[in-house]
């Protein structure tokens, strides 16, 4: 019934290609078509449930395929001219925007995401790409001579950037759309060819993407699609030799697994957050509820930056607690596809059960629930305040990926930094205080990529880097800095004749 309604909203001509009923197909080689063995797997909705597509099961075969279609097609990108390149980056954002209201309403069903989040990822998306067609105009090089050190005097240097060859694109389900598109989007510009592979919870706008793609004229083979299990294809993507690098943001323990097997591929991953918020006894306690609630609900706190514990000095505590309540009520849990609605459903069964066991935990050892702190129906859980949560509760430590707020209330400054970066994730961090000096010395001390000063973390399009240190993950990615990390230095040297 869902696919139904949604097929009648979606009548446009341009997608016909990608699916037979409900039935979708992945893009190979410049083709639409199913895996080789004919396999599909279920899309449900988090809404309510229910089926709203097939999507091929793509088993080794079907990777191999993909990895060959890529590879043998690395030259038609990487021998295209940069301004040939931009336009056609340029165009996708177009047609992302032409086709926003298509878009919106496939992340809103499949990944359950509210509306208004959806469309702040589908805008996004389409400035990221417009942005990575300037960057493919701006990879530059450099001339150097040899003289300052005494055996190469007469020799001169032309050192300059090239595509890496084939990326592997490994994207999660919280920004289907968004955070593939970080990735596939620089690749492009950088003159690589690509294989993405979405998450099988919400595959289906990354496959609508696909078809923009074509349709804005990346050649056959430089970009492909495979969908299905990870646990079935990921192994091979990752290991194979004709991958020249991976791109990956998901969990710790699967990065690490990349990590294992991919013995010369080069990596970035992007991995888990635990992101502390400290709130000081100088901050404005108005825009510190309001920031803190906002990056702990956000998209149902399904965040790898999502403030994921609260460290307030107990001389506001009270204070602050009473704002952060009144602020939290304020976010309403129900469909997403009302505009209305700020907090809709989990992605799943087992991250629903994954929040409620922390919550639950926390409760049983000593931690007030405020609001919240109960499953819904389906895979909704309530937006969700705990305070007195202490260092000896599983919720202190661990990704909740869920509508949970949770305040842990410190004696004094050091004490919320030695807590912070006890951490063994480092993604970000948020500092609220009025005092300068103590700003830039969190700033410093605090252990994560990004430390955000008096703002929850949020980092757009990229236009500084973005990445963590620890379990959070290893280099860096945004504007012009996933370019750099997806080109490679080659360096020719002149030696001319002495006269």
């Amino acid at each position: 019934m869902q696919f139904q309604k949604l097929k009648r909203r979606n009548k446009m001509a341009l997608f016909d290609d990608i699916r037979s009923g409900n039935v979708y197909k992945m893009y190979i080689g410049g083709k639409w078509v199913p895996s080789s063995t004919g396999q599909t797997q279920d899309v449900m909705t988090p809404i309510d449930g229910s089926v709203i597509a097939k999507i091929p099961r793509a088993n080794v075969k079907d990777a191999e395929v993909a990895i060959g279609a890529a590879y043998a097609s690395r030259s038609k990108i990487a021998k295209m001219a940069a301004v040939d390149r931009a336009k056609i980056l340029a165009k996708i954002g177009d047609l992302i925007y032409a086709n926003i209201n298509e878009l919106v309403d496939i992340i809103t069903l499949d990944a359950g995401k509210p509306k208004s989040v959806s469309k702040g990822e589908v805008e996004a998306t389409a400035e990221r790409f417009k942005y990575a067609a300037e960057e493919a105009k701006q990879i530059k090089g450099e001339s150097m001579l040899g003289d300052s050190v005494p055996w190469g005097k007469e020799k001169i240097g032309m050192v300059m950037r090239q595509p890496l060859g084939v990326v592997l694109a490994i994207s999660p389900f919280n920004y289907p759309l968004f955070i593939a598109s970080a990735k596939i989007a620089p690749a492009l510009a950088a003159g690589n060819s690509v294989v993405c592979k979405p998450a099988s919870d919400d595959p289906l706008a990354l496959l609508y993407l696909a078809r923009i793609l074509q349709e804005a004229g990346v050649p056959e083979g430089v970009f492909n699609v495979v969908t299905g299990s990870g646990g079935e294809i990921g192994d091979f993507l990752a290991a194979s030799d004709r991958i020249s690098m991976i791109s990956f943001t998901g969990s710790s323990s699967v990065g690490r697994r990349i990590a294992e097997i991919a013995i010369f591929q080069k990596l970035h991953l992007e991995l888990g957050g635990k992101s502390p918020a400290l709130v000081l006894a100088d901050a404005d306690l108005d825009v510190a509820a309001k920031q803190c609630i906002s990056g702990a609900l956000k998209y149902s706190g399904q965040r790898c930056d999502a403030i994921s514990r609260i460290l307030v000095e107990k001389a506001v505590a009270d204070k602050f607690v009473e704002k952060l309540v009144a602020e939290a009520r304020t976010w309403k849990m129900g469909d997403p596809r009302d505009e209305s609605v700020s907090i809709g459903p989990l992605i799943n069964q087992k991250a629903v059960d994954k929040v409620d066991e922390l919550v639950k935990e926390a409760g049983k050892r000593g931690a007030r629930i405020l609001l919240g702190g109960r499953k819904g129906k389906g895979l909704y859980y309530e937006p969700t305040v705990l305070d007195y949560v202490t260092t000896d509760m599983r919720i202190a430590w661990e990704e909740t990926f869920g509508p949970v707020a949770a305040i842990m209330r410190v004696n004094d400054y050091e004490e919320a930094i030695a807590i912070s970066n006890q951490s063994r994730y480092g993604l970000d961090a948020s500092v609220f205080t009025q005092d300068v000096d103590k700003a830039l010395d969190a700033g410093m001390r605090l252990e994560d990529g990004t430390v955000n000063i008096n703002a929850a973390p949020a980092h757009g399009l990229g236009n500084f880097p973005f990445g963590g240190d620890k379990e959070s993950g290893m280099d860096r990615e945004g504007i012009k800095f996933s370019v750099d990390e997806m080109t490679k230095i080659h360096t020719i040297i002149f030696n001319p004749k002495k006269r």
